[in-house]
């Protein structure tokens, strides 16, 4: 078996395919269905909705020649785009327009080109949301780009799971790994609540949580990246938390143990999570690079422009609660 050729990406990420027609904002999935072929480094179309059976056979015995001969590439990150263009968004892609019926609006604020730093809530008890995010600019954002998402250290742990999160581009959460990515031209996820939002009770759905010490504002004004605010909602009823057992979290070695209403009382069945209907909202981007050298060492000025993301995304999920109709439709 041959081996995987390792590429330095470059700022811009190669050239990007057109955009997909039916994907604008506000789109709730329709026309999804007519997505373009996108050429691949291999010069293989990706999957499309509109294949016969034929032309997937075709594709998919193509991809996996290539993938035994090791004709593929990998950046030094682990990042694999055919395998996440072409395996991966399309396992997560009927979860992404059919269980939760993602509508995206704004997705256009993330600049076509050059380095950006997503910011958005965390919430959901498992971290689906972040998956979402990357499906909802993967799919529909003009210049097609790839959302690198920044993960905790657990998530790298995991057998299996952190092999795919390198895969599908995440990296640590680390100052160091951000600014290498944004440096290079691409666009960075980041959740600032950590396993604060991911974990909180039920009863504090929506009420974002403390965003650390500044961290992300500070990378993204080193590499004079612009700061896109998000706002998701719906993640945070897919496994309502009622409780929390500290007592097994402290056993299994995780930050909590959640507790909701179908989990661990119908075991497995309990992990189902629930059909919400999800909007992701990206919010117009906060400019860093007019800032003189040195403003990411001003704690005062950390502080105002976290508290100006944090209070963007707290008023957006507002704005969006009150249009919403209902949980699940």
């Amino acid at each position: 078996m041959g081996d995987a050729k390792v590429i330095p990406f470059g700022p811009s990420g190669g050239e990007q395919p057109e955009r997909p027609d039916g994907a604008g904002e506000g789109d709730t999935g329709e026309g999804r269905g007519r997505r373009r072929e996108r050429e691949r480094p291999s010069g293989e179309p990706e999957f499309t909705s509109g294949d016969g059976w034929e032309q997937r056979l075709a594709r998919g015995l193509a991809f996996l020649r290539r993938r035994v001969r090791g004709d593929y590439e990998v950046d030094d990150f682990g990042y694999d785009p055919e395998l996440t263009d072409q395996v991966l968004m399309s396992l997560l892609r009927p979860l992404y327009e059919k269980y939760f019926r993602v509508e995206v609006r704004g997705v256009e604020h993330i600049p076509d080109e050059g380095g950006a730093l997503i910011v958005a809530n965390h919430s959901g008890t498992l971290p689906l949301d972040g998956l979402m995010m990357q499906v909802a600019v993967h799919d529909h954002h003009p210049a097609n780009r790839h959302l690198r998402l920044l993960a905790a250290d657990l998530v790298f742990l995991l057998p299996a799971v952190g092999e795919l999160a390198r895969k599908a581009g995440h990296t640590l959460a680390c100052a160091e790994d951000a600014a290498r990515l944004l440096e290079r031209g691409e666009a960075v996820g980041v959740m600032p609540e950590g396993y604060k939002g991911l974990g909180k009770p039920f009863g504090e759905r929506y009420k974002l949580q403390r965003f650390g010490r500044g961290g992300f504002v500070a990378t993204a004004l080193r590499a004079g990246a612009p700061i896109v605010p998000c706002s998701i909602v719906g993640a945070e009823e897919i496994y309502p938390m009622v409780g929390n057992s500290r007592t097994l979290a402290r056993l299994l070695g995780l930050p909590y143990f959640p507790v909701t209403p179908t989990f661990p009382w119908l075991g497995a069945l309990g992990a189902v999570p629930l059909p919400t209907k999800w909007t992701i909202e990206f919010g117009e981007p906060i400019p860093t690079d007019d800032y003189p050298p040195g403003s990411a060492d001003d704690p005062m000025l950390m502080f105002n422009l976290t508290d100006r993301v944090r209070e963007t995304i707290q008023h957006t999920l507002y704005k969006l609660l009150v249009r919403r109709r209902s949980v699940f439709f």
